[in-house]
């Protein structure tokens, strides 16, 4: 799926951060923190949500918080014969299974799963292999998260960015 390129601005940039550190912040009370009115924060979260920039306001949750402790990564090689839709759709039916993606190198998908304990990561893999395309899966556990999921630093670059192009 391609993105739309979006050009960010301080003022978007202060508002992505500022819904980030408190997301359930309101509209009136971002436009008092931003000093800027209502309807103009308004307008910019209707233009960063319409455009994809913003895709959710639901709460983060913590896999190891909820019983899951164990992450691993996932390389798939499948058949080629039916592409990766059917895989696809396989896997977006396994709850441990938090993203794929289509890469590049020696395997064809990649999957960040997570699962209760090792043991139970054997089952997340033998629910994911169980496809009829899926040929092999190689996989590597997560000892320590060193860095988060994170987009904010790049939010702030793609704001300074604009704005030297501007310059």
């Amino acid at each position: 799926m391609t993105a739309q390129i979006v050009q960010l601005d301080a003022l978007d940039a202060a508002l992505i951060n500022l819904l980030a550190e408190e997301p359930r912040i309101g509209v009136l009370e971002c436009s008092r923190r931003l000093r800027v009115a209502r309807g103009t924060v308004q307008a910019r979260l209707d233009k960063l949500v319409a455009r994809g920039v913003i895709r959710g306001f639901g709460p983060e949750i913590q896999p190891a918080s909820i019983g899951y402790g164990v992450t691993a990564f996932v390389t798939l090689e499948i058949s080629q014969r039916q592409g990766h839709d059917p895989v696809a759709v396989h896997l977006s039916r396994i709850p441990e299974v938090l993203e794929a993606h289509t890469i590049t190198g020696s395997g064809d998908l990649m999957c960040r799963v997570v699962a209760r304990s090792n043991a139970d990561l054997q089952r997340v893999i033998d629910r994911i292999v169980a496809h009829g395309t899926v040929a092999r899966a190689s996989t590597i556990i997560s000892l320590t998260e060193q860095i988060p999921f994170r987009v904010l630093p790049l939010v702030a670059a793609a704001a300074a960015d604009a704005v030297a192009d501007v310059d």
